[in-house]
């Protein structure tokens, strides 16, 4: 198995009202975008690809949305950079570039 591209853990991953797990992992391996709980159960999953991630306007700073297979997704990503080997959720920046980089589009900026 490849090394992932990227990995986020302790993600909040909630569709509409409700809440699928609250310390979920948010995981782009060999192309491929993989929402899973806290157990490592499969949420859902699809090529990077066929992912449409963004920011929405109405949230705080921590959140994302991500529409895998017709779904809709609102993730809770940190705050802030974790610190170089302490554990937790990469910025929704560092998750929106990560899927970019995945799908093979440059990063804007």
């Amino acid at each position: 198995m490849a090394e992932p591209e990227f990995t986020a853990t302790g993600v909040r991953i909630g569709r509409r009202l409700r809440s699928l797990t609250r310390a979920g992992q948010v995981r782009i391996t060999d192309g491929r975008l993989e929402l899973l709980t806290s157990y490592g159960t499969e949420i859902d999953s699809a090529p990077v690809q066929a992912v449409r991630a963004g920011k929405p306007w109405f949230a705080a700073d921590d959140r994302a949305l991500a529409d895998v297979n017709g779904r809709r997704y609102l993730l809770t990503l940190g705050e802030r950079e974790p610190a170089p080997g302490e554990g937790g959720p990469p910025t929704v920046r560092g998750f929106l570039d990560a899927v970019r980089k995945a799908a093979g589009h440059r990063p804007r900026g």
